[in-house]
């Protein structure tokens, strides 16, 4: 198992769900970068489990910095940030019957039966809270840099939210909110829709779309290291996210050329497109435009239904009837996760474009 990403900007992740601590390392800032631990506190926060629409397993995810960081700003060595944990509840995992939609059965017949079967183990949702640390360095390295990201929930089953307009206010109030909607009826009737499926055990997935405004053009690599597939190895690497999609998206194939191919203009003196349905990218790098993407998030696979597994200790078919405290939606708490993973990835991008020196002049 190795799990580490990036190139120039690294990050390493470290822990299970119900072992002492859980961490990240974040390898390749240079000195000089001042740390906002408030920032970071701030960020936590808004992946917390709250109300009825979430776990009941409620962690402070209180962080010790441990290296890389003096008197407030890194010092060039690697940067080192630990989560306690405190609240686990091993007793409602049984490790024979693997759960459904899981990575419970891969992992065993990965490791042999030596993983850490505890609440998910390494695969667990609960490895999301060093990323947001971590990643709440790297969005205040971009907010310098005149970069903003925010994420809103687009949709949740057949509820929808409207999609970015104003880019700079919307992703101001995306980022103000807990469940974060662009209109707030949308959202208030997607945490009704939540709330009666977790009340009936079952869980529910939706769709979230994220604004990235300020990128410079010109950032990314054709091909093997394009925008799409540096973001896409980031975004994939988050618990229960099965799609991504870059603009239009699958959209295009409804499409004439005619109608979507997006015509430049000169605008204040600046090359700019009248319309967006590429995402802010040709050719795998940065046009000047915002960039939009979505990730689908599938429905919590833990849920309250009786579900058919198998008994690996006997090899028979099973019954599995859960328990323990799971959520009915994560993709509100993972939209934050996903502003995280889209600020590394992005910050490693600029820095193969700009170099190290760029994040400190």
């Amino acid at each position: 198992m190795k799990s580490v990403i990036g190139t120039n900007i690294t990050l390493s992740l470290y822990g299970e769900s119900h072992g002492a601590a859980i961490g990240a390392v974040v390898d390749g800032l240079p000195a000089g970068i001042k740390i906002d631990t408030d920032f970071i506190s701030s960020q936590l926060d808004k992946r917390r489990p709250k109300g009825k629409i979430s776990t009941q397993r409620r962690e402070g995810d209180e962080f010790v910095i441990t290296s890389g960081v003096f008197n407030g700003f890194s010092t060039g060595t690697p940067v080192h940030i630990m989560i306690e944990n405190k609240t686990q509840r091993s007793g409602d995992y049984q490790p024979q019957l693997p759960r459904p939609g899981h990575a419970d059965y891969a992992a065993h017949i990965k490791y042999g039966g030596f993983e850490d079967w505890r609440g998910g183990g390494h695969f667990s949702g609960r490895l999301t809270a060093p990323v947001v640390a971590a990643g709440a360095v790297a969005i205040s390295i971009l907010a310098g840099k005149g970069i903003s990201i925010g994420t809103h929930i687009k949709k949740c089953q057949h509820i929808e939210d409207r999609s970015f307009e104003n880019y700079a206010e919307d992703i101001a109030l995306c980022n103000t909110e807990y469940f974060a909607t662009l209109d707030k009826n949308a959202g208030t009737a997607m945490q009704q829709h939540i709330e009666s499926i977790g009340a009936d055990g079952d869980s529910v997935g939706g769709v979230l779309e994220t604004c990235v405004l300020g990128l410079p053009a010109g950032v990314g690599e054709p091909y093997f290291n394009s925008i799409e597939s540096v973001l896409s190895q980031w975004l994939f690497s988050i618990g229960g996210v099965k799609g991504v999609e870059f603009g239009l998206g699958f959209g295009f194939a409804d499409c004439p050329g005619s109608e979507v191919n997006d015509a430049f203009e000169v605008k204040g003196g600046k090359v700019v497109t009248k319309t967006n349905h590429n995402g802010g990218i040709n050719g795998g790098i940065s046009n000047g435009m915002p960039v939009i993407f979505r990730v689908a998030v599938k429905p919590t696979p833990s849920i309250f239904k009786e579900q058919d597994t198998v008994n690996l200790e006997t090899m028979e078919n099973a019954k599995l009837s859960l328990k323990g405290r799971h959520d009915p939606a994560i993709f509100h708490r993972a939209r934050v996760v996903v502003d995280s993973m889209t600020a590394l990835a992005l910050l490693d991008l600029l820095v193969r474009r700009y170099g190290e020196r760029w994040l400190t002049e």
